[in-house]
């Protein structure tokens, strides 16, 4: 089998500054989904911060919550 690498290439997580509930927290992703994060967010007409927030929110009332950066790939690979 044969994989060919995604337009633009293989890319490692980038790490961004988010604010949630006034608190600034880094959050590293891999520049798809930040891409994937932003277009939700345009989406739902909500800033990039909000969307984080909301996620966040689910991700502390689930059973044994993982890491913010994998509640939120989980989160988009499931919408």
């Amino acid at each position: 089998m044969i994989v060919d690498a995604p337009p633009g290439g293989f890319a490692g997580p980038v790490k961004r500054s988010v604010t949630i509930a006034g608190h600034q927290t880094s959050i590293s992703l891999e520049p798809v989904f930040w891409d994937a994060l932003e277009a939700a967010a345009a989406e739902r007409s909500l800033p990039l911060n909000a969307l984080v927030a909301a996620i966040d929110h689910a991700r502390i009332g689930a059973d044994g919550p993982p890491n913010l950066a994998s509640a939120i790939r989980s989160w988009l690979m499931s919408r």
